[in-house]
């Protein structure tokens, strides 16, 4: 009989919690199967059998274990059963059953609050119960009249569900959590904004994209553009790229890049390490990697945690302006946002061009208002002239075409 224990998934982890069972008690498991998905404070990860054989359950989904602690037993003796090669999928829990519609009212009568045909008619349409309204008809019948003129009240619950689900937050989101508060709390964060003109942009990937792809196998988008230009940026105004430590301030000599990007299980945040070493390409490849391991739930907390600065792009879900909350312990966080087309002045004429807006929010203890302000506009300046600021003139070798 093997003992599963929960594996360490890093450094000062000392539990984690139960989010998912993927098999049930006496099923047979293959070798490195996952049985589990387990939280801790800082991701969601699988767990997979050590052994083949029938198991045995000994924590429930929503438990608290500690790192090192059984969590399930593995018959390693017991024979597979036949024409079977590994558990099926985990069967979804029964729903609750669903309360039984209320039976259609009898035949009308002309008692007190009983609607007309024509009345219930409407009544219905507009979602008011019967009892909600005063008849002014005969016997207090409703009447189309009546109808007519109610009003839904405020205090007054409609016809439709209103049920609820208390669910209890995983392990993850309320480590989340935690972070955001004390960051508003420990933190004297300001946001600062500004527009960049998109157009260069936009005119450098339709001219380049498809030959980008087809040499590199990945995309053109706008996170290698915006990475390389908060670089820059963290060069000109190296407080940006600093945190504080009690009563020392910490800089760093390099540009790990934290970018915000969405999971199965909530937003992750992993880490570009040494951005000032990448080039487009570099970027780019690497934001797709990481990407797609936030998606199939294969991030490690090692590849989420140390970085100096962090992207976040709100535009892709549509957001037009936030103020992003900073990922402690670092001191600054971008936004991005959708991009629209809005009419601008250039050379003292009205355009039209495709504008985002741009959000930096700051820790004031260490950054200053001139760096923060001088920062969002070293950003704005790069993506406004890319060529010049991110490609050095040469925009084939830039993009190792």
């Amino acid at each position: 009989m093997l003992e599963m224990k929960v594996p360490s998934p890093g450094e000062s982890i000392t539990e984690v919690e139960i989010a998912q069972w993927l098999v049930a008690d006496g099923d047979y498991v293959e070798k490195d199967q996952a049985i589990a998905e387990v939280d801790s404070d800082k991701a969601t990860l699988e767990l997979p059998a050590e052994a083949s054989g029938i198991i045995t359950l000994k924590a429930e989904e929503g438990d608290a274990v500690a790192v090192g602690e059984v969590v399930c037993l593995i018959d390693t003796d017991a024979a597979r059963p036949e024409g079977k090669t590994a558990t099926e999928e985990k069967p979804k829990k029964e729903e609750a059953p669903k309360a039984e519609k209320a039976p259609a009212p009898a035949k009308e009568s002309y008692a007190t609050g009983t609607p007309s045909p024509a009345a219930k008619k409407i009544l219905d349409e507009k979602g008011i119960m019967a009892k909600a309204v005063n008849g002014s008809g005969r016997d207090g019948r409703i009447t189309k009249e009546d109808a007519l003129n109610a009003a839904p009240s405020m205090g007054t619950p409609g016809q439709g569900s209103r049920g609820s689900e208390r669910q209890k937050l995983s392990m993850l989101r309320r480590k989340v959590a935690e972070r955001l508060v004390a960051a508003k709390n420990e933190t004297a964060m300001l946001t600062t904004f500004n527009e960049v003109d998109m157009g260069p942009i936009f005119e450098l990937r339709n001219q380049y994209k498809e030959e980008f792809k087809n040499k590199h196998g990945v995309g053109l988008g706008f996170m290698s553009f915006f990475t390389l230009a908060v670089v820059r940026a963290l060069e000109l105004y190296p407080d940006v790229n600093s945190m504080i430590d009690g009563d020392y301030k910490i800089t760093y000599d390099y540009k790990d890049i934290s970018i915000a990007v969405s999971g199965p299980k909530g937003l992750m945040v992993p880490v570009i390490r040494n951005a000032e070493n990448l080039t487009f390409r570099g970027v780019e490849a690497e934001v797709k990697r990481l990407a797609i391991r936030a998606r199939d739930g294969q991030i490690t907390v090692d590849e989420m945690t140390g970085g100096t600065f962090t992207i976040s792009n709100g535009g892709v879900f549509g957001s037009m302006l936030s103020t992003p909350i900073i990922n402690p312990p670092q001191s600054g966080i971008l936004g991005m946002h959708n991009i629209v087309e809005r009419p601008i002045v250039k050379n003292g004429e009205i355009v039209i061009a495709p504008v985002m807006y741009l959000a930096l929010s700051y820790d004031h203890r260490i950054i200053d208002g001139r760096e923060s302000v001088g920062f969002l506009v070293a950003i704005k300046e790069a993506l406004e002239s890319p060529t010049e600021l991110l490609m050095n003139n040469d925009v084939k070798k830039a993009l190792e075409l």
